[in-house]
């Protein structure tokens, strides 16, 4: 038998992401830029899916691939409502609340439109998310925020998270569910979880306003003076979000988003670029800190992944602050595509079952 072929889709808000696989190999894979002018004419980010999957399955068709012998496709999971980590076949329900962005517009919402729409026309194929970014594994004494008109929510980089963890478990012979981890996922938001036994039981809202800073986002910031900032009558509510999501912590104090850049920065000696930086290793230092207490105490090792673990010297101020609670292991980057594909494939072959979202 033909081995099948496996399509895995990311959408970001300006890239579209996406590989086919022959079982667990990467066969093809492209990412595909999107500029301000072709998507500006989308008044909502829901509104471009047909244009991005027409994008997917023309580089597909024009490089010689047979959609018809597409298995399953795999999109990376949206702002649904709160659910269990796993793997999730898209249904008419799921497509409902996508489209209307039953939890927010964001480019992730994309990725189940796409590959709903993709296997319709493919006898026998399967459309299926993956661990969506709301997954909410939060104890219940953890949503608690402290006033009853506001819980506590779970917004975090669960597919890179659970990925990594996953990865980290096997390779000393461990099962994830006998574990437990802390996982940094610093990339353009950062989100620090606390993984028991398989279960994200704590982590910060990676997406607007928890945690450490990053460098689009403000993280946590002090409640009194951003009141008094709303009220203030200098900003729209527009432009407040924007400064918490968007053009908040690196990007605000040093005008770039690049964390490669600011390192750079601050290697050569620019001393605003040190502290922050030193700043931002420090704050996630403080959330291990936090997760460690969340876990009480009993830690089998602490994770650092996303793409600022790229930076030896970040990961090092870290490890310093951490090191005392338990080993730190690095695995620099996300492969997102690699992790969707790899648990659409666990999910045809029966090994992790598959969820039904309702």
């Amino acid at each position: 038998m033909d081995k099948r072929l496996i399509l895995a889709i990311n959408p970001g808000s300006t890239s579209t992401k996406f590989g086919l696989f022959r079982e667990k190999e990467l066969i093809f894979g492209k990412t595909l830029r999107h500029t301000a002018d072709e998507l500006k004419v989308f008044s909502r980010i829901t509104d471009q899916f047909h244009f991005r999957k027409d994008l997917i399955v023309n580089e597909l068709t024009n490089n010689g691939f047979d959609l018809a012998s597409i298995a399953a496709v795999i999109g990376r999971g949206g702002l649904v409502k709160p659910i269990e980590s796993g793997v999730y076949e898209v249904n008419e329900r799921m497509i409902r609340d996508l489209e209307k962005g039953l939890m927010g517009q964001h480019a992730s919402n994309l990725g189940g439109l796409i590959a709903y729409d993709i296997v319709s026309s493919l006898p026998g194929a399967r459309a299926f998310i993956v661990d969506p970014v709301v997954v909410d594994e939060l104890e219940p004494v953890a949503r608690i925020s402290g006033h009853p008109a506001i819980e506590r929510i779970s917004i975090f980089h669960a597919l890179n998270q659970k990925a990594v963890a996953r990865s980290y478990s096997e390779s000393i012979g461990m099962r994830y569910e006998d574990l437990n981890l802390i996982v940094a996922h610093m990339g353009g938001g950062i989100s620090v979880g606390a993984h028991r036994k398989g279960r994200v039981i704590d982590v910060n809202n990676a997406l607007d306003g928890d945690g450490p800073f990053s460098p689009e986002r403000s993280g946590g910031l002090p409640s009194g003076q951003l009141i008094d900032l709303c009220f203030s009558g200098k900003y729209t509510h527009r432009e407040l979000k924007s400064m918490i999501t968007g053009n908040g912590g690196i990007v605000a104090y040093l005008g770039t988003n690049s964390f490669i850049e600011v390192c750079e920065m601050s290697r050569k000696g620019d001393q605003k670029a040190r502290l922050i930086t030193e700043a931002l290793a420090y704050q996630v230092s403080r959330e291990i800190g936090a997760m460690a207490a969340v876990l009480e105490g009993r830690t089998d090792a602490i994770i650092l992944t996303g793409g600022l673990a790229y930076q030896e010297e970040h990961v090092e101020r870290i490890r310093k602050r951490t090191e005392f609670l338990a080993k730190v292991v690095v695995y620099p980057g996300e492969d997102e595509i690699k992790a969707l594909a790899f648990n659409g494939l666990l999910a045809l072959d029966g090994k992790i079952g598959i969820k039904e979202y309702s």
